[in-house]
C-alpha cells in the first residue's frame, strides 16, 4: 500500500475518533435519564366526542406548568408532595390547580377533525400512577369535535426542548376509535398523528423512531463501536450484532407483554457499565498480547467457528443485549401489553434499530479491517484509541447514573 493511501486511512480513522469525541461531548447530556415520555390513549367518547387520557411525568409536569403558567403555589405544594413521595398530596396539588394544569396541557396538545380544531374539556380528576418507576399523573380530557368528523389528527408539543427541562420528549399514542386501532410515536420532528392513517404509515413512524433512537442514543452507538473495534473478523462482528439483536428483542417483547419491568435506575447504570466492559475487554487483550491482540486461537467446531475468546465475548454481548432491550423498552414506555398492533409496531421499531446498526458496521468495520491488514500498528492504535475513549465515557456515565450525579 502506498504511503499516500496509508496517510488517508490514518486521517480517516483519526477524523472518526474526533467526530465521536465531539458527539460524546455534545450528546452526553442527552443520555436516557434526561428525556421524558408522555403516554396518550385515545377512545371514542359520548355524543361523538373523542376522549384522551394523558399520562405525564409528575415532577416535570408540575415544574413546567408552574413555570410557564406563573403558578408558584402549585410548585411549592406539588414539589413538596413529590419529595415526600406522597401520592395523595401529589394528586391534591394538581387538582387544586386544575385550571392551570389543564391550560398548560391543552396549549401544547391539540386534536383536530377534518382540519377543524376540537374543543377540550377536563373529563375527570387528576389521578396518580407509576410508569418506569417514576410517579405519573393522568389527565382525562373530552374533545368536542365538529359534526361528521372522519379524520382525527393529534398534535403534541408537550415538554419541548425550548423549555430546557428535558430533551427529546416522545409521546406514545395508542388509539381505538371508530374501527381504527393502532399506535404511533410523536416527537419534535414528527409532532402529528392521523388516527385514520394507513398501516404502512403507522409502521413507518416506528421504523423511523427506532432508527432515530439509536442515532440519538450515543451510549448505544458507543457500545456498537466497542464491538466493532474489538472484533477480529467480519464473522465476529456479525455474530456479535446478531446476538445483541436477539437479546434486546427478547427483553423488548417481554416488556411489551408486561412480563418484565425493571426500574430505569437499575437499567441505565448497567447499560453504561456494559459499554465500559466491552471496550475494556479489548483494551485488556491489547495490554496482555500487544501486537498479537487480533490473533485467533484454536478454532472450535461447528458453523460459527469461534475460538474460546470469541465464544466468551458472544455470551457477554448477549447478556448485555438483554439489558439494552430494557433500555429500548423504557424509551418507548412499553412495559405492559397495549395491543397486538403495538407489538407489531415494536417489531418495526426493532428493524429500524437494526438498519442503523448494519449501516454503522458497513461503514466502520471495513475501514478498520483495511487499516489492520495494511498498517497493523496504525490499526492497533486506532482500535485502541476508540476503545479507550468508549471505556472512559462508559465509566463516566456509570458513575453519573449509579449515584445520580
Amino acid at each position: 500500500m502506498s504511503s499516500r493511501v496509508r496517510r488517508a486511512l490514518v486521517v480517516t480513522v483519526t477524523a472518526l475518533i474526533a467526530f465521536l469525541s465531539l458527539g460524546v461531548i455534545g450528546q452526553s447530556a442527552q443520555a436516557h435519564g434526561f428525556s421524558s415520555v408522555v403516554y396518550v390513549h385515545v377512545t371514542a367518547g359520548d355524543d361523538g366526542q373523542l376522549r384522551t387520557e394523558l399520562k405525564l411525568e409528575y415532577d416535570l409536569f408540575v415544574i413546567s406548568t408552574a413555570d410557564y403558567e406563573n403558578d408558584d403555589p402549585l410548585y411549592r405544594t406539588g414539589n413538596a408532595a413529590f419529595d415526600d413521595r406522597d401520592t395523595e398530596r401529589m394528586a391534591a396539588a394538581v387538582n387544586a390547580h386544575a385550571a392551570t394544569a389543564v391550560k398548560y396541557v391543552t396549549q401544547r396538545f391539540k386534536v383536530t377533525s377534518n382540519g377543524a380544531a376540537c374543543t377540550p374539556k377536563q373529563d375527570g380528576a387528576f389521578t396518580m400512577g407509576v410508569e418506569e418507576g417514576a410517579p405519573y399523573t393522568t389527565l382525562p380530557l373530552a374533545w368536542a369535535c365538529p359534526e361528521d368528523s372522519s379524520d382525527h389528527e393529534l398534535r403534541s408539543g408537550l415538554f419541548p426542548d425550548s423549555e430546557t427541562y428535558v430533551t427529546g420528549t416522545k409521546t406514545i399514542v395508542t388509539y381505538d376509535v371508530d374501527g381504527h386501532s393502532g399506535s404511533g410515536a410523536l416527537d419534535a420532528a414528527h409532532p402529528t398523528l392521523s388516527i385514520s392513517q394507513a398501516w404502512y404509515e403507522r409502521f413507518w413512524e416506528f421504523f423511523r423512531l427506532g432508527a432515530e433512537h439509536l442515532l440519538s442514543g450515543i451510549d448505544h452507538i458507543l457500545f456498537l463501536l466497542a464491538l466493532i473495534a474489538g472484533s477480529r473478523r467480519l464473522r465476529e462482528i456479525v455474530l456479535a450484532a446478531t446476538s445483541f439483536t436477539l437479546a434486546h428483542s427478547v427483553t423488548l417483547l417481554l416488556a411489551a407483554l408486561g412480563l418484565v419491568d425493571v426500574p430505569s435506575r437499575i437499567v441505565e447504570p448497567v447499560i453504561a457499565l456494559s459499554i465500559a466492559v466491552v471496550a475494556g475487554w479489548y483494551l485488556w487483550r491489547l495490554w496482555r498480547r500487544g501486537g498479537h491482540a487480533t490473533d485467533l486461537e484454536a478454532m472450535g467446531e461447528g458453523h460459527f467457528s469461534l475460538d474460546r475468546a470469541g465464544w466468551a465475548r458472544l455470551g457477554v454481548v448477549f447478556c448485555f443485549g438483554l439489558v439494552h432491550g430494557l433500555g429500548f423498552a423504557g424509551a418507548l414506555g412499553v412495559h405492559q401489553a397495549f395491543s397486538w398492533t403495538l407489538l407489531w409496531s415494536l417489531l418495526v421499531f426493532n428493524i429500524g434499530i437494526e438498519g442503523v446498526q448494519l449501516a454503522i458496521i458497513a461503514v466502520v468495520f471495513p475501514v478498520l479491517t483495511v487499516l489492520r491488514h495494511r498498517t497493523p500498528t496504525a490499526g492497533l492504535w486506532a482500535t485502541g484509541a476508540i476503545s479507550a475513549g468508549v471505556f472512559v465515557m462508559g465509566m463516566v456515565w456509570f458513575v453519573q447514573r449509579a449515584f445520580g450525579l
